[in-house]
């Protein structure tokens, strides 16, 4: 199921890893991890934050995907299903019409 990733990480263990290069790290990590097809980076209501559109075949793999950037970046994590417009026009193909 592709997916929506927002990653929001703590000011001050974002900033340290920043310092310590720990940052690049772990959000390079991540990103062979979760080989996303997409990977945005911003600041959200002033906290660093990324968005990544991923496939992710299997809630299990979130624990994997997700725990290195709760523990070293003190992340939110939040996961939102998400479709392409082919895929909306697909589902709306689909819904009976009376």
């Amino acid at each position: 199921m592709r997916v929506m990733v927002r990653m929001r990480t703590n000011t001050e263990k974002s900033s340290q890893a920043l310092r310590s290069g720990g940052l690049s790290q772990v959000i390079g990590r991540f990103m062979d991890r979760a080989k996303p097809e997409a990977a945005y980076f911003t600041i959200d209501d002033g906290v660093r934050t990324a968005f990544f559109v991923l496939d992710m075949q299997k809630s299990s793999e979130m624990p994997v995907l997700f725990e290195e950037a709760f523990r070293e970046l003190g992340a939110e994590i939040q996961v939102m299903p998400v479709m392409t417009s082919e895929e909306l026009r697909e589902g709306f193909s689909q819904i009976p019409h009376e």
